[in-house]
């Protein structure tokens, strides 16, 4: 038969696997800083989105004279988007087309030099990136897109034009008629479910939720 013990003895004894334990892990190296925030960076080709889906409409607005800018500032018309971003604007192309409806797309890729020239003009980080840190655009990774009808090809009742820097194109306005904002809405919900992420101060721009791993060109 086991003699007794004062209650503390057994405490003190319990204890010393525990603190054994808590005086190795006091030891362990913490892991490096880089290796928590290290994100691996994809060298993916740029591809021209119609050559994935051939419906999205394409009207880049800085590529004529239809933008703030009242100026051109690419040289084509042409969507251009890292593979991975292309086939998840392509699967919400898809989506939509189910429904009717159909994208179309504002701005996709974006030079750094012509993000120079647009913070020249608008050096308000709410709607043009810093140069110095890089847009999602920049690095082929963002889409600017409105929704149309797909056998018409008109463009949906939204909250405001491309490019409206105010208060009225974010999307947690409450100003807008009842059929913008449902469009509005639906549009982002679509583009979610295809893994991409709204800009709170502008409803048509959407970053592909992978932007950190493409560079900046």
């Amino acid at each position: 038969m086991f003699e007794s013990q004062p209650a503390g003895v057994w405490v003190l004894l319990a204890s010393l696997p525990l603190f054994a334990a808590c005086r190795a892990h006091l030891h362990e190296k913490p892991p490096a800083p880089e290796a928590q925030t290290r994100i691996e960076i994809r060298h993916e080709p740029f591809v021209d989105i119609l050559s994935l889906s051939p419906n999205v409409l394409v009207d880049i607005k800085y590529a004529g004279p239809d933008n703030f800018t009242g100026k051109a500032l690419y040289a084509d018309n042409v969507c251009r988007l890292r593979e991975s971003t292309a086939k998840k604007l392509a699967a919400a192309q898809t989506a939509l087309e189910a429904r009717g409806i159909g994208l179309k797309a504002w701005d996709c890729y974006r030079p750094l030099s012509v993000q120079k020239l647009l913070w020249e003009l608008k050096p308000d980080e709410r709607y043009v990136a810093n140069p110095a840190k890089g847009s999602r655009h920049n690095r082929g990774a963002a889409v600017d897109v409105t929704l149309v009808d797909f056998y018409t090809k008109q463009e949906l009742a939204m909250p405001t034009p491309y490019d409206d820097f105010s208060e009225k194109a974010h999307r947690g306005d409450a100003s807008a008629s009842p059929l913008a904002a449902a469009n509005r809405n639906f549009l982002e919900k679509v583009m979610t479910e295809n893994g991409f992420v709204g800009l709170d101060t502008e409803w048509w721009h959407f970053d592909d939720a992978d932007w950190m791993a493409h560079p900046i060109e």
